[in-house]
């Protein structure tokens, strides 16, 4: 079991206990957990539930909240209808007192806006849709990054590390951004390209995609065309395998790729593509190949994942989940009962300095509940292992390039 210092969490909730009614011993605390565990987003799905599983593991062998035990309820959503069902079902039948969840957006807004009307906490730990905390919701918690902090880091990225990189003037850089044509895939390229032109990097491509798409060709060759130099890709998993492949057909690649979307991220698609995978750059919002000094609890997750679960974490979404959770039962024991105002009220005192969670994010919500300190890392794949490339206090390597070198 991991036996990570609670300290820095615990020093920092700026709000003391509240006093009140005291829940009764002996009875589970039932904590809803939706996420897509089948369909193309389950390897994501079930490698964030792992982390909080872990988180909840953790917490028990610690005495649990208020002395009263976690038990997750595990539930499978693949589109807004069945979220909708799904929560009803356990804050229904199942009695659930607070959600955690969920790590696709889709599925967030509909599904937290069941427990916003039920006055039932939501913790969002992965799903980054800028709408989510734009509701006016009182009962929702995001602790990751929004899309709107991966554009910004975006241009971050072209202009202060692959610009100067690539020995050329970040606005002479020839960057085109290519989607799948559908939710987060297209908010983040609408808010990259935004993003881009207020910086006065102007894309020389936008282009969209059908899902499930297997001939890239065509869209190649546009790209070509416009000698892009840097490319940006946001799309499922399931696509990056098959624009490899048509990349190492047509002879052609960019000098550098981005790509934003858990997939980029899990070590089965570094597998499933080979080599021509390394020097592939990322944007995720928790690292494993990390400074020590930055995330100290991260080789003590990694040894815990690794003997519950028999292997490596395939990718960082079960740290952040993990770390999230943490965070989340910490508040929930201090506000001394699941009450809605009680918790909101820890929630919002919370605060966490950068890089003192265990994910390697600080903690600060606003009132619309947006970790404000939760902030994406430019990582890249060198030699099979996804290192962080910036921040630089928590980098591990320095930037390679050219794409596939």
């Amino acid at each position: 079991m991991i036996r990570l210092r609670r300290r820095p969490l615990l020093a920092t909730l700026a709000l003391a206990a509240i006093p009140g009614e005291p829940l009764a011993q002996g009875a589970e605390h039932r904590f809803g957990a939706l996420f897509p565990l089948s369909g193309p987003l389950a390897l994501q799905g079930d490698e964030s539930f792992r982390g909080l599983e872990l988180a909840a593991e953790e917490r028990n062998a610690a005495g649990g909240i208020l002395g009263r035990p976690i038990r997750l309820l595990k539930a499978d959503a693949v589109d807004a209808t069945q979220a909708i069902a799904e929560i009803r079902r356990l804050l229904g039948a199942e009695r659930a007192v607070a959600m955690f969840g969920t790590h696709a957006s889709a599925l967030s807004v509909a599904a937290s806006q069941i427990a916003e009307l039920q006055g039932i906490a939501y913790i969002e730990m992965g799903a980054t849709a800028d709408a989510i905390t734009e509701r006016g919701f009182r009962t929702l918690f995001r602790t990751c990054p929004r899309i709107a902090d991966f554009a910004i880091a975006t241009v971050e990225a072209v202009a202060e590390s692959l610009a100067p990189a690539l020995a050329v003037e970040a606005q002479g850089l020839r960057v085109s951004i290519l989607a799948e044509d559908q939710g987060d895939a297209q908010a983040m390229a609408a808010a990259q390209d935004g993003a881009l032109r207020a910086a006065g990097l102007v894309p020389v491509e936008r282009l969209a995609y059908p899902a499930r798409m297997m001939d890239f060709a065509p869209l190649l060759q546009r790209l070509r065309a416009a000698n892009t130099q840097i490319l940006l890709h946001s799309g499922p998993q399931g696509d990056i395998a098959p624009l490899f492949r048509a990349m190492q057909d047509a002879a052609w690649r960019p000098a550098m790729l981005l790509g934003t979307g858990a997939g980029y991220a899990m070590a089965e698609t570094a597998r499933a593509v080979g080599a021509g995978f390394e020097g592939v750059l990322t944007l995720e919002f928790s690292p494993f190949a990390v400074k020590e000094s930055f995330a100290p609890s991260v080789p003590l997750f990694v040894e815990a994942y690794k003997g519950r679960y028999g292997s490596e974490p395939r990718s960082a979404l079960s740290l952040a989940n993990y770390a999230a959770g943490l965070i989340a039962f910490e508040a929930f024991h201090r506000a001394g009962s699941l009450d809605k105002d009680r918790i909101r009220a820890v929630m919002l005192a919370a605060e966490i300095a950068e890089g003192a969670s265990p994910a390697g994010w600080g903690l600060r919500f606003d009132e619309r509940g947006q970790n404000t300190r939760a902030r994406p890392f430019l990582m890249q794949w060198q030699s099979g292992t996804l290192h962080v490339i910036g921040p630089e206090p928590a980098a591990t390597a320095r930037l390679r390039t050219p794409l596939g070198g």
